[in-house]
């Protein structure tokens, strides 16, 4: 499977007491399924809140976006998931 889309998504956490590893792990069995998770980083907010910005790589014709989006922000601790960007590669 060609991996030719790539999705920033920014995944913002209920409080800042949340572990981000632990949600990354959990998005990154999700990913499996779909593609692959590139990177991730964690991004300063304000007050000590931090979200988790990620890359995750998709086949622009299987998709997985929109499923990868519901399935992780049932995730505990996930406040939401956004798309910040899309683009092929």
């Amino acid at each position: 499977m060609e991996l030719n889309l790539a999705v920033e998504l920014r995944i913002m956490p209920e409080s800042p007491e949340v572990d981000l590893n632990k949600i990354k792990e959990e998005l990154s069995k999700i990913v499996k399924e779909y593609g692959k998770l590139h990177s991730a980083e964690e991004m300063p907010i304000a007050f000590g809140l931090k979200s988790l910005d990620v890359t995750v790589l998709l086949n622009d014709k299987r998709g997985g976006c929109d499923e990868i989006q519901e399935a992780g922000s049932k995730i505990e601790g996930v406040s939401e998931i956004d798309v910040v960007n899309m683009t092929l590669i």
